[in-house]
């Protein structure tokens, strides 16, 4: 009898040990997840803009802390370094990564339809634009995004448009005057009777209006996100990713040559210095295709796939820095001549 009472007794104080650690894993976890959304966080467009431009590496998302007793064992313990949270959104601690589907072809033919579209992204950080701007930046396809993992919460829109305002930015630091088009192109067209195929007759009307306003414009860009998988899409340096590069030129028209010659240019400009971030140099027409992408406008005209739909934000920005760098010595080299 009193075996049984002692072993139920065991049983009872091992329920209670059990119970207390139940709840101290679950207020060590409350805390834990309470502290990391105390962090300043990027809460909006513009904050995230400001942040990435700070930091050369890209990573402040958040405002930086110093490493204390509680950093340490939650690193140890969970492999997130919570004062680095780029690595809670690689690890996926908060939120799973939404499976997309794979699309085949470049997205310069509007193939990007088959991924979820993100929101129009007004300017981060609205500049007064120079008397003679040097560089023209717009997005045929302004919806083209990005990864949006684990990045929903904090209302950020890791799309083409903030790929655009991004470059802008950088190229203004290096003294190069840049303008991004802000015109909304889905509202445009939807108070028009046009449909996605038409989406290229809506950025040549903004395009042909900004060169009529600037016509000694050195070059024009029209930025893209393509449409294969990471692998293809990545490129490495050994301490930091970048999203690659790929140059598209329609050959549809009278006079592409020149642009071809532009594109190729660029591309051996880049893997000169960073081998293998540009994929190359594709022309385009015939069936199925634009074949023209508004080129025709002007021989000073690139179109940049830049990265692909499963880049995050930051390999992008880091690509970002490298063709600011090339395009200010491209234009160095042609006010020279």
């Amino acid at each position: 009898m009193r075996k049984r009472f002692v072993a139920k007794k065991r049983r009872k104080k091992w329920k209670l040990r059990y119970l207390f650690y139940v709840v101290l894993i679950y207020f060590v976890y409350q805390f834990m997840f309470g502290y990391v959304l105390s962090l300043k966080i990027a809460h909006n467009n513009e904050d995230f803009l400001k942040a990435m431009l700070r930091d050369s590496n890209h990573h402040l998302l958040y405002e930086k802390n110093s490493e204390t007793l509680f950093t340490k064992v939650t690193n140890f313990l969970t492999q997130i370094d919570i004062t680095k949270p780029l690595t809670i959104i690689e690890k996926g601690f908060f939120y799973e990564e939404k499976k997309t589907e794979q699309v085949a072809k470049t997205s310069a033919d509007g193939d990007q339809e088959k991924m979820p579209e993100t929101k129009y992204v007004s300017d981060p950080n609205p500049t007064q634009v120079a008397m003679t701007p040097r560089v023209y930046i717009y997005n045929t396809h302004q919806l083209e995004n990005y990864s949006m993992t684990n990045l929903e919460v904090y209302n950020i829109t890791p799309n083409v448009m903030m790929t655009s305002y991004l470059l802008r930015e950088k190229l203004n630091h290096q003294g190069i005057s840049t303008i991004v088009e802000e015109a909304n192109f889905k509202e445009y067209m939807q108070a028009n009777p046009w449909v996605g195929k038409d989406q290229y007759k809506v950025s040549r009307q903004f395009l042909t209006q900004t060169l009529k306003a600037y016509p000694n414009m050195d070059l024009m860009i029209d930025l893209h996100r393509d449409a294969i998988k990471k692998t293809a899409s990545t490129w490495s340096d050994g301490t930091k990713n970048y999203a690659k590069v790929l140059f598209v030129v329609g050959t549809a028209y009278d006079g592409y040559e020149k642009n071809l010659e532009l594109a190729n240019l660029f591309h051996q400009k880049i893997n000169a210095k960073y081998p293998g971030l540009s994929r190359g140099v594709m022309q385009k027409e015939g069936t199925g295709v634009n074949g023209i992408y508004n080129q025709d406008v002007s021989s000073n005209m690139l179109l940049i796939e830049c990265g692909g739909y499963e880049n995050t934000i930051d390999e992008v920005a880091n690509t970002t820095d490298i063709l600011a760098a090339i395009i200010t010595e491209y234009l160095g080299e042609a006010h020279e001549v």
